[in-house]
């Protein structure tokens, strides 16, 4: 009897810590999801901010010729 209620202990021991783990992934997954929509938006801002330089640079070359 006692070998029957061990491995019933350790399965769901073993479940427990599967569960543990997988929520753990979940939790760094978003944050991961977090910091790509940052970078995504400072990216885009960035490209933005040079294409505006580079327009502006575009108006005074124009200016001096």
């Amino acid at each position: 009897m006692f070998w029957p209620m061990l491995a019933i202990a350790l399965g769901f021991l073993g479940i427990a810590v599967l569960g543990v783990l997988a929520i753990k992934v979940f939790v760094e997954a978003q944050r991961l999801g977090r910091q790509v929509t940052t970078t995504t938006q400072r990216i885009n801002r960035a490209a933005e901010d040079l294409e505006r330089a580079a327009t502006d640079l575009a108006a005074t070359g124009d200016a001096l010729r």
